[in-house]
């Protein structure tokens, strides 16, 4: 895996969506301003959803002044919106210097999950993920990070929504450990109380499997969720699905699991897309089970969602799926069988790559 450039192109200290609540308050004490004006800001931009700051009624005008004139406001313009027949919606977002991502939206009943992508393509190249045939262009900056959370759920609450989204995922485009400052700084944003305030319990981070970002994140103040795509349990095969493997070995990964369990007590939730032909002999369930030993993992299992660029690769038909279910379910593993939910608009994952097919909505 070749290393990857950790700063977003962004807007640095003028970008306002960027500003974590310390910086905000520190700012406002540098324009001679009470701290309380950081709190009424946010209120607008995390509470309200509101992002002109002339329409920010409590602040004075020589203040909306200066922030019009100091900080930009760098929101994603929408570009195509789409619907799924299970009511999954997906964006296409661009930023301002033209270059364009992909976040979706899940409604699960009672919430509802938003899955946020945190770099422009990936550098992984993982064989199953329309996401890794793109290449890598670059980093998102915090900013764009929230900004697309910030406008699916302005979205959501015009369309009269009660309330806003319940979960995020960065199980968008591109690999989150590898843009780790930008991703564990929307993180902070995203639960400070004065912000949005989401919980840590309703974040997670999911992973191609980037060792030493495991680690710092067992280090990171907030105990968010971590998830882990595994998709097959030894190196020869995890080698050839997924080139990362070859520089970051299960034997590395596997250690990066065991200091992230011991030092957060927190359970992992192992990813497996089940390939017809490919990884869904049961002998590998056996093979998972010994390599996870000690983990207690969470084994979710999802249908492979057909790309066009890797026609060759199918789902596993119904008995391969069962057959690879009695295996786990004989190891004692606690598993699922995910739902499928916005493949018809690819929107599901490993879909994800800059473009919507079909009509718009």
């Amino acid at each position: 895996m070749r290393e990857v450039e950790r700063d977003g192109m962004g807007t640095g200290g003028n970008d306002a969506l960027s500003l974590s609540y310390e910086e905000w308050r520190g700012r406002m004490a540098e324009w001679g301003e009470p701290g309380f004006r950081a709190d009424q800001i946010c209120g607008w931009l995390y509470g309200r959803k509101v992002f002109n700051y002339h329409e920010m009624s409590n602040l004075s005008k020589s203040l909306r002044e200066r922030l019009s004139g100091s900080l930009l406001m760098p929101l994603p313009v929408l570009i195509r919106e789409q619907e799924s027949r299970d009511g999954t919606r997906k964006y296409l977002w661009q930023m301002t210097d033209g270059e364009r991502v992909e976040s979706v939206l899940l409604n699960h009943g009672g919430h509802t999950t938003a899955c946020i992508s945190s770099q422009v393509g990936c550098p992984l190249a993982c064989t199953f993920c329309a996401t890794g045939s793109l290449g890598f262009t670059r980093n998102l900056t915090p900013g764009e990070i929230l900004g697309q959370f910030l406008m699916m759920e302005r979205r959501r609450l015009d369309a009269g929504a009660e309330q806003g989204i319940n979960n995020i995922v960065f199980m968008g485009m591109g690999e989150p450990l590898l843009n780790a400052d930008s991703v564990f700084g929307s993180i902070r944003m995203l639960n400070h109380p004065k912000m949005r305030g989401l919980g840590a319990r309703h974040i997670t981070i999911s992973t191609s499997g980037v060792a030493q970002g495991i680690v710092d994140l067992a280090d990171f103040e907030i105990p968010i969720r971590l998830s882990v795509s595994l998709h097959a349990p030894n190196d020869a095969l995890r080698s050839r699905l997924m080139p990362i493997n070859r520089s970051c070995p299960l034997s590395r990964l596997v250690e990066a699991l065991h200091i992230y369990r011991r030092r957060t007590g927190e359970r992992v939730t192992i990813e497996y897309a089940l390939i017809d032909g490919i990884n869904d002999d049961p002998q590998l369930a056996y093979e998972m089970a010994a390599l996870l030993d000690g983990l207690e993992p969470y084994v979710n299992l999802i249908p492979f969602n057909p790309i066009p660029m890797k026609p060759e690769l199918h789902r596993s038909p119904e008995p391969r799926v069962k057959a690879f279910c009695t295996a786990l379910s004989e190891l004692r593993i606690e598993f699922e069988v995910r739902r499928e939910r916005g493949a018809d608009i690819m929107a599901a994952c490993g879909q994800l790559a800059g473009s919507l097919p079909g009509p718009a909505k």
